[in-house]
């Protein structure tokens, strides 16, 4: 455990996410490896049919993890404040309603989604590849959900490393259980999809064992399980918030993916690699969302408003250092990763990947603003910044779909992530300087 309300803030902040960026690391270099063997073993087709459902998979499965990430921001509040009692309640509610949520959510999409898939513009010959995949991940996704809540209710008593051990082994095993699933047993992309719901049953499995056997604060019992209509109302309030936030960003990349499937598999393909390389440059950006959550939860339940202050405009700045790094890398190397994921010479596919990634990258430092102040949000107890945010990110996707995108083809797929981060910014940043918790924070000599 790692009480995040003394010491130094940048110490505390670099080393409570840096087993966050290793296994956020650890988790993009599965995506990028899967996308390697999807293409050497399968093809191009099958690795655009997997490509085609990255919205939709992204949609409900970043809902579930905003709902653990919300779950554990209370948690994070009644460990900084000391409350052993409500967090114990915090940690049995966070599994009784994250699996009744996760169980439902199962229900539903998995009745609606091959019409979802039609509705996206799937191409008919992905389409069978793409229900087989998605299917799988769907039908696995309380698995998914349980291993969140294990590791968000870790990081929210300071622990980010034991989760990295875990991810870890699940990266191996589903990067195993690729190789077999596609060679030794070829199941063509359901393989593939297999080995990821089970490599993270296993790590669900062994971090449960882990974790408990380690911290006798997560060991609950029956009565911590009794309805709480505050404490449910904290858990479900902050909990949605998250994960409407994911979704709402989510539902407008569906609907972007929309247009996107009608313009042929070498757009699909380049975009969906060029998605998982900006995944990889932005994934710093949600470290230290991650990690503010949990800084300002803890912080905010001991009071301590000047650390929030500086916490956020800490991380604000190492976002800045990884963008200026990100750019450098999308105007030298990027062409070579495209190829090297693709496992092809397909000029059309690189050269539209590499230019999605050159002018969405120059905004990077509006991104990362955006993600930190956020969970920041989240963290001191703003749950309706971040949903609005999220809104105009909705609704300029949306915009954008209908309006640039058959005016400018792909151009308008590239341009519309830039112009819509400046719109989502400008709310952030008036609200964070109106939070009473930040504004405490210079007032206490922050």
């Amino acid at each position: 455990m790692k009480d995040l309300t003394k010491g130094s803030i940048t110490k505390l902040i670099f080393w409570f996410a840096l087993p966050v960026f290793i296994g956020s690391l650890l988790q993009m270099t599965y995506n990028l490896v899967d996308t390697k063997i999807i293409g050497y073993v399968l093809g191009e087709s099958s690795l655009a049919a997997v490509g085609s459902t990255n919205s939709v998979n992204t949609l409900v499965i970043g809902f579930l993890q905003g709902l653990t990430n919300g779950f554990a921001v209370i948690a994070a509040q009644f460990f900084g404040a000391g409350d052993t009692a409500n967090f114990k309640r915090t940690v049995a509610g966070s599994f009784k309603y994250g699996i009744m949520i996760s169980a439902g959510l199962t229900v539903v999409v998995l009745i609606f989604l091959r019409p979802l898939l039609k509705v996206l513009n799937t191409p008919e010959d992905l389409l069978k590849e793409a229900y087989d995949y998605i299917f799988i991940i769907f039908a696995g996704m309380t698995i998914l959900m349980l291993y969140n809540v294990c590791a968000a209710l870790l990081r929210s008593i300071g622990d980010s490393f034991t989760p990295l051990i875990f991810l870890g082994i699940s990266v191996v095993l589903n990067i195993g259980g690729d190789l077999f699933f596609l060679k030794v047993i070829p199941m063509g992309v359901r393989g593939a999809a297999v080995a990821t719901v089970l490599s993270q049953l296993i790590a669900l499995i062994a971090c449960l064992i882990y974790s408990l056997k380690r911290y006798n604060i997560l060991w609950i019992e029956k009565k911590d399980f009794k309805s709480d209509a505050s404490l449910c109302g904290k858990l479900m309030s902050t909990g949605c918030s998250m994960g409407f936030m994911s979704s709402l960003v989510s539902i407008g990349s569906v609907t972007l993916q929309s247009a996107i499937n009608s313009f042929g598999q070498d757009i699909i393909l380049a975009h969906t690699t060029a998605r998982r390389l900006s995944e990889l440059f932005m994934m710093m950006f949600g470290v230290l969302g991650t990690t503010m959550a949990t800084f300002c939860g803890q912080n905010l339940g001991a009071g301590k408003y000047e650390r929030i202050r500086k916490g956020i405009l800490t991380s604000i700045l190492m976002g800045w250092v990884w963008c200026v790094l990100c750019v450098i890398t999308s105007y030298t190397i990027v062409p070579a990763f495209v190829k090297m994921l693709i496992s092809s010479d397909n000029k059309n596919v690189i050269d539209t990947a590499t230019l999605y990634l050159r002018v969405d990258s120059l905004l990077y430092f509006v991104t990362a603003m955006i993600t930190i102040i956020r969970n920041s949000l989240q963290g001191i107890g703003d749950r309706l910044t971040p949903i609005i945010s999220s809104g105009i990110e909705l609704a300029g996707k949306v915009v954008i779909t209908f309006t640039l995108v058959p005016l400018m083809g792909y151009w308008g797929v590239i341009v519309s992530e830039p112009i819509v981060w400046v719109l989502m910014v400008i709310p952030l940043i008036v609200q964070l300087i109106k939070n009473p918790a930040f504004a405490r924070g210079k007032n206490n000599g922050g």
